[in-house]
């Protein structure tokens, strides 16, 4: 305790050279955390959001963007496709179920999605209080979605044209029914309403509103559908019969999300290699603040091993200075990481994005503080190994 407490005088008597290895070593772990976090939060939510959804059909465009509009609902889908084809592909042997989203209005930035009951039962959503919907311009709110925009059960409100908040409908009103649990998923932030809700939205507002039946559906669109194989044998020959057959087309959301996630990786790396050259370099500074420490206490190293103190003593306030730094750097680092990425997770919530938090603590996080020692510990060894093997007689001569 006695070498702790004069290791940590030592290091803070020269306070400058003190702060600027904390900082260095504080930036590199605070970087290295980051990544940790916000890397496993999106992976974690893309497994959740997009479990037990084989294939996402829409119109004709990019098969990325209609993985985003359609199932993590952070881009805009690329068109409406006929629901007569969509009743056709859900007839196909093949296919195990379909749910329709249909898409296009938002309120207060959180998006209206027109869909059946099976989206709710998909994500296993419970109701917080009301009921489900029980016919259309009746809605239920995401957890995320009613808390941000106040409203509750028996509330009403106009959508607004447009994902990104536009003109309002005025000639509509929604109802809410009901406010789902939180799940963390995608559904928190969602207004989910009947199909023939957004139907009837829409259709009034072009003035030509027509009863719901068969003989109307044919001219009736969805945006996008989100399929269910009815055995694995479909992924092979399903895609490839709706791409080439049909006017929609077909994204595999696996192949996708691997092509979404292999290129947030190489932000990911940039950011892991920031991390290593910041600790790489904190290493240096540590090294050359403690091989001048030990050229400058030399008469004080003497009068130690004089009072009694011996060379492993010596050695190891040499290496307790470095691992105060490493402790200390390890807990502002780990906090500096953790607010960081609440602040990303900040900035995603104001666009409605995916969820980040800087609340969650990782099992990996426990090497952080042990990357830190093994830095302090590397810079500190030669200086130690100098003080280690110094001359109590040299240097008393040579005062």
């Amino acid at each position: 305790m006695k070498t702790a407490a004069l290791a940590f005088r030592y290091l803070w008597s020269r306070p400058l050279t003190a702060l600027l290895n904390l900082l260095l070593l504080t930036l590199g772990l605070a970087s290295i955390t980051f990544v940790l976090l916000t890397s496993e939060q999106v992976d974690r939510s893309f497994q959740r959001d997009l479990a037990g959804i084989d294939l996402v059909v829409g119109a004709k465009g990019s098969p990325l963007q209609l993985i985003l509009a359609g199932v993590f609902h952070i881009d805009v889908p690329p068109g409406n496709i006929a629901l007569d084809e969509v009743r056709k592909l859900e007839k196909n042997p093949l296919v195990a179920q379909v749910i329709p989203l249909s898409l296009g209005d938002a309120f207060r930035g959180y998006r209206i999605v027109g869909t059946t009951p099976d989206y709710l039962r998909h994500y296993a959503m419970k109701l917080a209080r009301g009921t489900e919907w029980a016919k259309p311009m009746e809605v239920v709110l995401g957890a995320q979605a009613a808390a941000a925009t106040g409203m509750d059960v028996g509330a009403a409100f106009k959508g607004s044209h447009g994902l990104a908040g536009g003109q309002d409908h005025d000639d509509s009103t929604y109802r809410v029914s009901g406010v789902l649990s939180p799940c963390g998923c995608v559904v928190d932030r969602l207004v989910v309403t009947a199909t023939e809700s957004v139907w009837e939205v829409h259709e009034t507002k072009h003035g030509a509103m027509q009863a719901p039946g068969k003989d109307h559906d044919a001219d009736r669109e969805v945006t996008i559908a989100l399929v269910k194989y009815r055995s694995p044998m479909a992924a092979v020959s399903l895609p490839r019969l709706v791409n080439s057959t049909t006017r929609m087309q077909a994204a595999s959301p696996a192949i996708e999300v691997t092509r979404l996630l292999r290129l947030l990786g190489v932000g990911s790396e940039v950011l892991r290699g920031v991390g290593a050259v910041l600790l790489l370099t904190a290493a240096l500074s540590v090294f050359i603040a403690l091989w001048g420490a030990v050229r400058e206490r030399r008469a004080d190293l003497a009068m130690l091993r004089m009072l009694g103190a011996t060379p492993g003593k010596v050695a190891a306030l040499l290496l307790c200075e470095a691992w105060w730094l490493a402790l200390m750097a390890s807990v502002l680092g780990l906090a500096a990481g953790h607010l960081l990425t609440a602040g990303a997770g900040y900035l995603l919530a104001q666009q409605n994005s995916l969820p980040v938090t800087g609340a969650d603590w990782l099992p990996a996080e426990w090497w952080i503080p042990v990357a830190a020692l093994f830095v302090a510990t590397l810079a500190a060894l030669v200086p130690a190994a100098v003080a280690y093997r110094v001359d109590v007689a040299r240097l008393l001569n040579a005062r």
